[in-house]
């Protein structure tokens, strides 16, 4: 009979990661991929019955080739920290496995709650991100260090799950800001070589708000929905002025004298 091992990305996500891991104890294999947190997540997932793995943080695409290669068994389940699987989910995965006629490689639900809520809408459900459900050896991740994209070695379509596993995102609006500082940080980088000006950043983020709050019905989910749309306003215009900061270089730093 096939097995499963699910692996769950992780760093310095102790509050987190027990309600993770307790979510995927019908796996055979937990593998807690972990890139030397300092708040005691190895620690701890170790004593939940998680084998911990440490990889050096290249990028979320190297990363999570490397949790790949962590894993024993012939399918794989991918979770992140902020990630639980429900009941629900774990039914039907159990029962894909068993199915001669199953894909190769799933996208999963993701139903998001945020500031006291199961949000609707805001492009936040149904969620998807990359395939979460595949074989091994029929899924892999570009190397991308944020957004990363996936690379199929399969001829089957990609399936879809009926059920949603759950994902909290931010646990404070700390963290939310957090969060878009740290991945516009690392999408900088893929857009510094494109012909940027402040004008074109306010633009983009102008549009990813737009995009979350009006086309995405956000503005149905009520204040959260605003904080949905002015976080990817945020993460998105200060990607590209980070991009611009990059080509500006030296330009941008502070002068050896001030002039009188």
């Amino acid at each position: 009979m096939s097995k499963i091992s699910v692996y769950i990305i992780a760093y310095n996500e102790v509050e987190k990661v027990t309600a993770t891991i307790e979510s995927a104890r019908w796996a055979d294999e937990i593998v807690l991929v972990d890139s030397w947190s300092s708040d005691g997540t190895p620690e701890l997932a170790t004593s939940l019955g998680a084998r911990v793995v440490q990889v050096d943080f290249k990028g979320f695409g190297d990363l999570r080739n490397q949790a790949i290669a962590a894993c024993s068994h012939e399918w794989i389940f991918s979770l992140d920290a902020d990630e639980r699987c429900t009941e629900e989910v774990a039914t039907e995965i159990r029962r894909l496995m068993s199915d001669p006629n199953s894909a190769d490689v799933y996208r999963v639900p993701r139903r998001n709650f945020f500031m006291g809520r199961w949000i609707k809408h805001s492009g936040w459900y149904p969620n998807y991100r990359q395939p979460q459900l595949f074989r091994k050896d029929h899924m892999s991740y570009d190397q991308k260090a944020v957004h990363e994209g996936y690379l199929l070695n399969t001829s089957k379509p990609i399936g879809h799950l009926k059920n949603a596993i759950w994902q909290f995102p931010f646990k404070n609006m700390s963290e939310v800001m957090h969060k878009a500082n740290r991945y516009s940080t690392l999408g900088a980088q893929r857009i510094a070589e494109r012909r940027l000006s402040m004008g074109s950043a306010l633009s983009h983020g102008i549009w990813a708000f737009v995009k979350h709050y009006l086309f995405k019905l956000g503005f149905m989910d009520g204040w959260a929905g605003f904080v949905i749309a002015l976080q990817s306003f945020e993460g998105t215009f200060y990607r590209y002025v980070k991009a611009i900061e990059i080509q500006k270089g030296a330009q941008w730093q502070a002068p050896r004298q001030i002039d009188k």
